[in-house]
Parts: C-alpha cells; sequence; structure tokens
C-alpha cells in the first residue's frame, strides 16, 4: 500500500458525469456540488480513440454555469487538437488529452495554456508512465488511468498504482506542482492505495449511492 501523502491532506473529488442521469443532468451536477464535490469531471469520447461515444463542447457550455466548480476535461479523442479551441471556449478549466492521441503533444498542451485553462496530461494503462515524463512541466494536471479508458463501471486496476509513485518521485525531482488524479474503478477501498494522488474521479462510486456519504467517504479515505 502506498504511504500517506505529505501534501494535501485529504482527497479533491472529482464526480464523472458519465455515470450521471443524462435526462437531468443540469440537477445532478448541482447535487453533487452541494454534497462536497471540489471539481466535475467531463469524459469526452470520439468513437474512434475509444470505442465509445459521449458528449462534446456543447455540453460543456451548457454545464459552465450550472455550477461553480472546475470542470475537469477529458479528452479521449484523437487529433484533440481539432477541438481544443472548442472546449476551452466552452469553459473548461482543466483540460487533458492523451500522449497516444496526437502526434504534436508540446504544441497542444501548450496552446491549452495560451487560451487560459490548465492542460493535463494522461496515458492509457497499457503505456509506460516513462512516456509522459517530457510533458510534466507543461501540465497541471496528470491522469493515471485504473481502467481502459472508454466505458465506466470497470474493475480497478491495481497494477497501475506504482505509477502513481513514479510521477510523484519524478515531480520531486522537477521541483514541480501538478496535481496527480486517478480514474477508474474507485472507491473507498480502492481509494487507500492511492493516496499519494491529489484527485480522484469517480462515477459509479458516487451516482449510485448518497452523493454526500460517498463523497465524504473518499475524501477521508486519504486521512
Amino acid at each position: 500500500m502506498a504511504p500517506p501523502s505529505t501534501t494535501n491532506p485529504k482527497f479533491l473529488i472529482a464526480p464523472s458525469i458519465l455515470s450521471a442521469d443524462f435526462a437531468r443532468l443540469g440537477e445532478e451536477v448541482r447535487a453533487v456540488e452541494a454534497a462536497g464535490a471540489d471539481w466535475i469531471h467531463v469524459d469526452v469520447m470520439d468513437g474512434h480513440f475509444v470505442p465509445n461515444l459521449t458528449i462534446g463542447a456543447p455540453v460543456v457550455k451548457a454545464l459552465r454555469p450550472v455550477t461553480k466548480l472546475p470542470l475537469d476535461v477529458h479528452l479521449m479523442i484523437e487529433q484533440p487538437e481539432r477541438y481544443v479551441k472548442d472546449f476551452c471556449a466552452a469553459g473548461a478549466d482543466y483540460l487533458t488529452i492523451h500522449v497516444e492521441a496526437t502526434r504534436e503533444v508540446e504544441k497542444t498542451l501548450r496552446e491549452i495554456r495560451s487560451l487560459g485553462v490548465k492542460p493535463g496530461i494522461t496515458l492509457r494503462p497499457r503505456t509506460a508512465i516513462e512516456d509522459i515524463f517530457p510533458y510534466l512541466k507543461l501540465v497541471d494536471l496528470i491522469l493515471v488511468m485504473t481502467v481502459e479508458p472508454g466505458f465506466g463501471g470497470q474493475s480497478f486496476m491495481a497494477d497501475q498504482v506504482e505509477k502513481i509513485h513514479k510521477l510523484k518521485v519524478e515531480l520531486r525531482r522537477l521541483g514541480h506542482t501538478a496535481l496527480i488524479e486517478v480514474d477508474g474503478g474507485i472507491t473507498d477501498v480502492t481509494a487507500r492505495e492511492v493516496r499519494e494522488a491529489d484527485v480522484l474521479v469517480a462515477g459509479s462510486y458516487v451516482f449510485k449511492k448518497d452523493y454526500a456519504t460517498a463523497i465524504r467517504s473518499l475524501k477521508e479515505a486519504k486521512c
């Protein structure tokens, strides 16, 4: 089990709207905000980079006036550079791209920052964590996937936890303070395995339970 973090005493919690009731999405976002969520996580899938299709920039734009919380947008799409301007203009606060999805990683991250949005980078479970090391100083957020991206409700992949520790060590070496986020199979039990992270994305665990109880249990799993 990873040692407790010496930075943030509690996790930031970012409920994933992928598990929300889309027929009443605005209400769901307001409800998790009232229940203690810190961010709102938005999964964007194009049916190509991952075998599923979800929402686009118009939904992010619609959510922006609904909540004061940061909108944490994860682009699981090919050539994300084609849509960066749209999502930044729509109101994303964090915009995360996959290292595998573009040949223009550095350029895309710099463009995101130039548009006033915090850039993030992520990778598939099978991708070596070292593949994103060249870009760490360009980002404010690093997302470690503990499931295969593309679908909600998958089981936590414990073999990915080591990546979090490696990231923590590398960030300390660089003297960089980017946040580490974890997404996939997060519950109050698996959260204890990723204590070196800063932000937890949770979909089913939050939206299928009492929101406040679920969020509180995740925050306190780091203590």
